[in-house]
């Protein structure tokens, strides 16, 4: 994908869609009200996410993984599928179809990858 194909100012409104999508579901709603305070911090933190894995800008500083790990508890396989349909829906919205599909390609193979790491995990030893 040509950098030209996404571009910078589009990704903040598409976070901002796709979480309002998320904080009016039923499935996922009670998962974000619980680990996020701040939605404006938390949509910077994901333009900047999608920054980084679209258009390689670097901008993302953090460990998405960790920050999942501590909600292995509720992260079923049912949230991650509700939560890439919802993505599915709103990148076919908002950009080009070539985008969305690499968007969301990108974002079930990150989705696959945490799954493992959830079911996976083994307790820290002290």
């Amino acid at each position: 994908m040509d950098d030209a194909d996404l571009e910078e100012a589009t990704l903040r409104p598409l976070v901002e869609r796709f979480y309002e999508r998320v904080r009016n579901d039923k499935l996922l709603a009670p998962v974000f009200a619980e680990a996020v305070s701040d939605w404006g911090d938390h949509h910077r933190r994901l333009a900047d996410f999608w920054s980084s894995v679209m258009l390689t800008s670097g901008r993302y500083k953090g460990n998405p993984l960790a920050l999942h790990l501590r909600l292995a508890d509720v992260l079923t396989p049912e949230t991650f599928e509700r939560w890439l349909a919802l993505w599915r829906t709103t990148t076919d919205e908002m950009v080009p179809p070539h985008v969305a599909r690499a968007m969301q390609a990108k974002a079930a193979r990150i989705a696959e990858s945490f799954q493992l790491a959830i079911r996976y995990r083994r307790p820290v030893a002290a």
